[in-house]
């Protein structure tokens, strides 16, 4: 996938915007690196890539056609793909995450100096991964943000495995009252609570009551 940096980088841009496509090949024209194509989308850039065999693909991941993340699916499909150096705009981090899911090596913003963009590219050229510390703050970022979305929706998938006297028990349970105060409140014996808890606590895949507070909480049964 990488390249011997005795030799010319051989480079392929591609993003539907053509000022772009011209200040990336000013920028990327240098005595180390050549640029062999250009392309306006996702599927160009799979064209190219058969024709021209770049080492590095610096790709734009919105466009208007098939968008990079698909681009980086169709060509991780093919023997010896180029590595990808991903560009995103910021507020498109999400994007960026899935790039990098897909397979991209690197990923950097559109407001990147010239200089980092053919720092990255020498290191993608290099078999290594490239990502600015703007970058990975901006994909840590989303990766926390995934990773609560995620935790939310496995939540919810639990809580609904639980009977309505499960639930109510948990809910309870989460808000910090007791056993005796649940029986009290649902007029049932302490021991049918600590039987109905302990279905849920099962269910819901807990092995204590701060565990099942959080579970609760993130599905949304948190303390009002």
């Amino acid at each position: 996938m990488g390249s011997n940096l005795t030799t010319m980088i051989r480079v392929a841009i591609v993003d539907d915007d053509p000022l772009v496509r011209r200040l990336l090949t000013t920028v990327l024209s240098t005595d180390d690196t050549e640029i062999v194509a250009e392309a306006g989308d996702g599927d160009e850039a799979v064209a190219l890539v058969h024709a021209h065999r770049p080492d590095v693909l610096v790709m734009d991941l919105r466009m208007r056609r098939m968008g990079g993340v698909d681009a980086i699916h169709a060509l991780r499909a093919q023997p010896d793909p180029p590595a990808v150096l991903a560009l995103t705009s910021l507020g498109a981090e999400e994007a960026a995450l899935d790039a990098v899911r897909a397979g991209a090596e690197g990923f950097l913003t559109k407001d990147a100096g010239p200089m980092e963009i053919r720092e990255a590219v020498r290191d993608l050229a290099r078999g290594e991964g490239s990502l600015s510390p703007r970058a990975a703050r901006l994909l840590m970022a989303e990766v926390a943000a995934s990773s609560r979305h995620e935790s939310t929706q496995r939540a919810e998938h639990l809580v609904r495995g639980l009977t309505d006297r499960e639930r109510e028990m948990a809910v309870d349970a989460a808000a910090g009252r007791t056993n005796s105060s649940i029986a009290e409140r649902h007029y049932l014996s302490e021991a049918t609570v600590k039987s109905h808890l302990a279905r849920a606590m099962a269910k819901l895949q807990v092995e204590n009551r701060a565990s099942l507070a959080v579970v609760m909480d993130r599905a949304g049964f948190g303390p009002s």
